[in-house]
């Protein structure tokens, strides 16, 4: 009896042994700004051998568009680490407007915590949805290492969500990692041993020149043709190729510090790249350094997988690629074609808003401010007035249809009704809602492109490499289902 016990319990534990080992143990999820399918398609034939060749070549592949208004903004990252859209995960852009301040405050600002190696105090917590590093943590446990790494705090802070040992950006100010103290970890060992032993330095002090002959880029403009181009990395960190090589350079050494990938409890690890370099007026390429940055990330992905390959083996991780939209098409794309781009100023719009309520109404401060697609009234008047809040949003949403370049204009509880409810995030919206028509950019302070996307729904390549991959869609999907594609996979 005793043996049948034992036989059966060891029989238990190696099928759980294998049934564990059989999905891969590191899932790495990068997200690449400004990436776009177009880009890959055009580049893929002239790429070397690297991380991106061998994904457009290997991975499953498909695209993904945002089922939301898209301002080039933390929206989209939100939206792929959540699942969800900005009526449910608050972020409607890199900012909102305070009413008691009476001004536009940066997101996840947290006064609980303190900034590490920064000044910004970060946290997840006003994301209420949960992101996929928590879902991980409830799946895989206690026994999960999660990291994330980036270039910006606030993207590396959304996809470290709620539930990761720690997180880290680099602060171009001072060429260091950064970090927050919600996390349990802090400012992670690794990012620390780098912090100090000069290899960021050592990156940033070079010069960043065409890695090729600058006649053998597609994409070099007459100025580039003549004299190529020649940046100081250390002053344009974040838009260089060397911005991505840290990240890289970073995740590989929490790899090899918190041992990624070699126990039983499958680990995730989140990166953040970059295409965007210094001129870059678009997401689609459009001169040699642009290129040059894709040709980095490539080499850079590439070496990635090369040492994973070495240390882990390539079965035991898998990579999920996906892009999301900053800049979209620079406005010289409509005007080649004598479509003119007109501006849209909110903070004018709100004054004149201002100006007439005191016309009517008498001369007292009727509107908060303008930001956004939102127009704020001050609230706290109109209630001491005994004044009907609807009647003066109906009021102010009609007055605004006749301002150029307005499409639309409701009140905040008809808004949050339309076909545009999925972009507004009710708590943080206005009291008047507005949309502009096709070719016009939203500014605020007049000086200030909020709008920076014109291009409606802008899709993102999704490329999902695995030695295990059981399901793949072959349509087109939502960026909110990229959530839902790495747990179905793994």
């Amino acid at each position: 009896m005793r043996k049948t016990r034992l036989f059966c319990t060891t029989l238990i534990v190696t099928l759980i042994s294998l049934i564990s080992y059989a999905q891969p143990r590191l899932t790495i999820v990068v997200v690449v700004d400004g990436l776009t399918q177009e880009n890959l398609n055009n580049l893929r034939p002239f790429m070397a051998a690297g991380g991106l060749r061998l994904l457009t070549e290997e991975a499953h592949q498909t695209t993904a568009s945002f089922p939301h208004h898209v301002y080039g903004g933390q929206e989209t990252m939100a939206t792929l680490m959540t699942g969800t859209t900005p009526s449910h995960h608050s972020i409607m852009s890199d900012a909102y407007f305070n009413r008691s301040e009476r001004a536009a405050q940066s997101i996840l600002i947290d006064s609980e915590v303190t900034g590490i190696g920064t000044t910004l105090t970060l946290s997840p917590r006003m994301v209420a949805p949960t992101t996929i590093t928590d879902e991980w943590r409830m799946l895989y446990g206690a026994g999960a290492k999660i990291y994330a790494v980036g270039l910006q705090p606030q993207a590396t802070v959304l996809m470290a969500g709620h539930a990761s040992d720690a997180c880290c950006w680099l602060n171009p100010d001072t060429r260091k990692w950064a970090t927050t103290s919600f996390y349990p970890e802090g400012l992670p060992a690794a990012a620390d041993e780098m912090n100090v032993n000069g290899h960021i330095d050592n990156l940033a002090s070079r010069e960043w020149t065409p890695r090729m002959d600058v006649a053998t880029y597609n994409y070099a403009t007459t100025q580039e043709k003549k004299k190529g181009f020649t940046y100081k990395n250390q002053d344009i960190l974040l838009q260089s190729p060397v911005a991505n090589t840290l990240v890289i350079d970073m995740a590989l050494a929490l790899q090899q510090k918190q041992k990624l990938g070699t126990d039983i409890s499958p680990d995730l690890l989140m990166l953040q790249l970059n295409t965007l370099s210094p001129k870059a007026t678009s997401d689609v390429i459009a001169s040699a350094e642009q290129e040059d940055m894709y040709l980095g990330i490539n080499q850079d992905l590439g070496y990635l997988m090369e040492q994973l390959n070495k240390r882990i083996g390539k079965e035991q991780y898998q990579i999920l690629v996906t892009g999301r939209p900053i800049k979209g098409h620079a406005t010289s794309t409509l005007e080649m074609a004598n479509i003119a781009v007109k501006h849209f100023s909110v903070d004018r719009a709100a004054a004149l808003i201002g100006t007439y309520m005191m016309a009517i109404y008498g001369h007292e401060r009727w509107v908060d401010g303008g930001y956004g697609p939102f127009i704020y009234l001050n609230r706290m008047l109109i209630e001491k007035k005994r004044m009907s809040l609807e009647t003066i949003q109906r009021q102010v949403a009609n007055f605004l249809m006749d301002f150029e370049g307005i499409q639309v204009a409701y009140p905040i509880h008809e808004a949050i009704t339309s076909d545009d409810k999925s972009s507004i995030y009710r708590k943080h919206a206005g009291d008047v809602y507005f949309r502009l028509q096709d070719n016009w950019l939203l500014n605020i302070n007049d000086q200030t492109t909020y709008d920076h996307v014109i291009q409606s729904e802008p899709a993102v390549p999704v490329l999902y490499w695995s030695s295990s991959m059981a399901n793949f869609p072959t349509n087109q999907l939502d960026a909110t289902d990229i959530k839902s594609l790495i747990f179905n996979n793994h």
